[in-house]
């Protein structure tokens, strides 16, 4: 316990942390500015030591396994104190212990040929659908929402996400999109239905593929959406526009120029594309082991120091971009909270440790939005300066109309 005692003591600045070690002794560490009052406890001296030596992998591990548990508060409000203390943009020694090792195995396992991205997604999104929907909204968008006031539920911040991105993408009515990671198909159909536009949408997941082509079929769509099991890497067709939600992080850096010279190529001359991607404000790093190893492998957050070169080499211009804040946090805030509602049917589908590893990756991942620097990124894209209009006014103008007519449709 001495050398996590010598981290937490430096670490600890805001609010109070009570660490309980394997031997019942109770640690206090008591910042001099106010926060959060969390107490935990480690129920082996093995976990201790991983905790001390590498918090970024073990803080997860020791939760999934129930060798750390909280015994005041939650998860939420351990890694709330944490983040907090860490802050961004800043190399603390709690968090680069252990780093070095890690950053040479991430730089090598970076690359996401096409049978890796295959293996890579289905690890994820192929899971029970019945799990998906017990936290998602109606159209199972996994993915930022956006929330006008902090009032909005899941269900309207979602319609508004969509709403603002149909407004972004300056669509007229017969145009061909083409929805790069279309998840289950509700953007896809979104776009079709209210926008009277045909779309294509691809996946590398053979759950989501069978789970949008159904629902286009229920709600009459089938004839305007197309689903298909495709890499962007193997598109040929030209398109009116293109729109990418939430896939974006999963491309790898080595092919960020990959990625936009395919934009660039399957746009049509007149075309324009909206990417929506989460970010971050902090200098390039690797992608957290814990989310590496449990939740996303192959995933990557870039700042924007990498995505705009890319995208200048490409030869495409960059036409507007607008950074979404908090509003992550406030979707897995919603997600979190539903999944702990459902806690108990979660259990029947899978097990404890499954509940705990999920508990863990909503919580961290919405502390990460609120105190960790992450963003999101919609950058608006054309092959030609002059194809959008001058102001951005269209975008409020036809996002309102999308929206109505949405909730029309709705009732």
């Amino acid at each position: 316990m001495i050398l996590l005692s010598q981290i937490l003591k430096r670490l600890i600045r805001q609010g109070k942390l009570t660490v309980i070690d394997a031997n019942g002794k109770e640690h206090v560490f008591d910042g001099p500015e106010h926060g959060p009052s969390v107490k935990m406890r480690l129920h082996s001296n093995a976990a201790i030591w991983k905790l001390a030596l590498y918090p970024k992998l073990y803080l997860g591990e020791n939760y999934m396994d129930g060798s750390l548990t909280v015994e005041e508060g939650d998860i939420y409000a351990l890694l709330d104190l944490f983040t907090r203390n860490l802050g961004w943009g800043s190399r603390h020694p709690l968090v680069s212990i252990g780093d070095f090792a890690y950053r040479l195995f991430w730089y090598f396992n970076r690359y996401n040929p096409k049978s890796r991205s295959l293996k890579n997604v289905a690890h994820h999104y192929d899971l029970s659908d019945d799990f998906y929907d017990l936290f998602l909204d109606e159209n199972r968008q996994y993915s930022c929402a956006y929330y006008k006031t902090p009032e909005d539920g899941l269900e309207l911040a979602q319609l508004q996400k969509m709403a603002h991105i149909t407004a972004k993408l300056a669509l007229e009515p017969g145009q061909k999109v083409l929805d790069i990671g279309c998840g289950w198909g509700g953007m896809a159909r979104f776009l079709a239905e209210n926008a009277d536009v045909e779309v294509t949408g691809i996946t590398l997941s053979k759950n989501q593929l069978a789970y949008a082509a159904e629902k286009a079929k229920q709600t009459g769509l089938s004839a305007k959406v197309d689903y298909q099991l495709t890499d962007y890497r193997d598109v040929e067709e030209k398109f009116d526009r293109i729109v990418s939600v939430g896939m974006f992080e999963h491309v790898g850096v080595p092919h960020f120029r990959k990625f936009f010279r395919k934009v660039k190529s399957t746009l049509t001359d007149d075309g324009v594309a909206l990417l929506h991607t989460i970010g971050t404000a902090d200098c390039p790093s690797a992608t957290n082991p814990w989310i590496q190893k449990y939740i996303f492998p192959g995933g990557y957050i870039p700042p924007l120091s990498q995505i705009t070169p890319e995208i200048e080499r490409a030869g495409l211009y960059i036409t507007d971009i607008e950074v979404l804040r908090v509003h992550y946090a406030e979707t897995l805030r919603d997600w979190r909270r539903r999944f702990m509602d459902k806690l108990d049917v979660v259990r029947e589908i899978y097990d404890e440790r499954f509940c705990r590893m999920w508990e863990f990756y909503l919580a961290a991942s919405e502390v990460s939005f609120r105190n960790s620097g992450l963003v999101v990124f919609q950058i608006q894209l054309a092959k030609r300066l002059a194809d959008l209009p001058l102001t951005r006014d269209y975008i409020t103008e036809v996002e309102e109309k999308e929206l109505n007519a949405a909730r029309v449709a709705a009732e």
